[in-house]
């Protein structure tokens, strides 16, 4: 198997209703890629990606496949296969003949079908379930029968539609790195959906992430993660401190950003002028106590203890309790802080940056409390 590169050249969906469902997009996926396209429900990812599969026609612009342009050609006829979110294998056949259901409907003779679903069955550590239904497979085994199925077709796109979903936490972990080692070892070029980050940024050569039908930002995890280009990308992808403010100076790299708690330095990547409104994301784990850099007096209100790591909640500005919420992330080294004490918490400049006001994800916080 070898896997084709996918180019979306102008591709825009628009619905009957006048609804635009995906914005014009220019994207282009390298051949043997893990691709992910992350962002929340509604946002567009998987209309995104049955554009790829040939489920929806695009109402303009083109997808090619290999270099080759995929208009007028129907789900069958495209070199990719599609996996759902249900699976949808069949239960009462063998695990063997749900992966060879393919083949067989391609015309390909009973002994070659179950010999290439054996063949796939092995690659995806099942070669001893081949004769069980998939009701008598765990979860984890039977999200790999589908892949198995998926594969036998040889196509050259493999389509994930948040395939682990129905999984549970520790489940969903291992079958990341089982879908990497796959894909890596078969080179076929994946393109996966999800509004899970950290599958995202877990399995993925490069990220797009997706907001109102709009791709915001593409890149690698490290980059998506660490260089954010814009508020929502900040605030999707990873935790992080948000402060409102204006920019009040700038010099080469940085700026100054006068906001409630104060004046602070920071990164300003997108170049933003004096008296740009704007806001200054600072990574939890980037926040220290008792550093003098870009200092901020504040009170602990919380203190969540998630096993290697102690995630610290504060307020900032006023009152306690009525001020700017901020969190700091630290090694569990033992000790525990006392809720109520006063604190001086601080970041370097290099580690935060200052982003163009724009529109922000829901938090965990902000969604609690709706």
């Amino acid at each position: 198997m070898r896997g084709q590169d996918v180019v979306l050249d102008g591709v825009e969906i628009t619905y009957p209703n006048g609804f635009r469902a995906v914005e014009r997009t220019d994207l282009t996926i390298a051949a043997g890629e893990f691709f992910s396209i992350l962002g929340p429900s509604g946002c567009g990812k998987t209309t995104l990606l049955r554009a790829v599969s040939g489920f929806v026609t695009p109402s303009s612009g083109r997808v090619l496949i290999g270099g080759a342009d995929q208009a007028g050609k129907g789900p069958n006829a495209r070199p990719t296969a599609l996996i759902f979110q249900n699976l949808a294998l069949f239960p009462l056949m063998s695990v063997r003949d749900n992966v060879a259901f393919g083949l067989e409907a391609r015309g390909v003779a009973r002994r070659e079908r179950h010999a290439r679903a054996e063949e796939l069955l092995a690659l995806v550590a099942l070669a001893d379930q081949a004769d069980k239904k998939p009701t008598e497979l765990s979860g984890g085994q039977r999200q790999r029968v589908a892949i198995a199925r998926a594969l036998a077709v040889e196509p050259a796109v493999l389509l994930l539609d948040e395939p682990l979903s129905a999984l549970d936490l520790k489940l969903r972990s291992h079958m990341r790195a089982e879908l990497r080692a796959i894909q890596k070892q078969t080179g076929v070029t994946f393109i996966y959906i999800t509004h899970d980050q950290g599958e995202a940024l877990t399995m993925s050569d490069r990220v797009a992430v997706m907001n109102k039908g709009r791709i915001e930002q593409v890149g690698t995890g490290d980059a998506i993660y660490s260089a954010p280009e814009t508020a929502f990308a900040a605030t999707f992808v990873g935790e992080v401190n948000r402060i409102a403010g204006r920019v009040v100076a700038v010099e080469p790299e940085y700026a100054r950003v006068e906001t409630p708690l104060g004046v602070f330095r920071a990164r300003n990547p997108r170049g933003l002028a004096v008296g740009a409104v704007a806001w200054l994301f600072v990574r939890p784990e980037a926040m220290q106590i008792g550093l003098d850099e870009n200092a901020i007096p504040a009170t602990l209100q919380r203190r969540d203890l998630e096993g290697p790591f102690v995630a610290l909640h504060f307020s900032a500005g006023t009152e306690a309790g009525m001020g700017q919420a901020l969190s700091l992330h630290r090694t569990n080294m033992g000790g525990i802080e006392v809720i109520g004490t006063e604190m001086r918490l601080g970041f370097r400049a290099a580690d935060a940056l200052v982003l163009p006001e724009g529109a922000l994800a829901e938090t965990g916080q902000e969604l609690a409390a709706q």
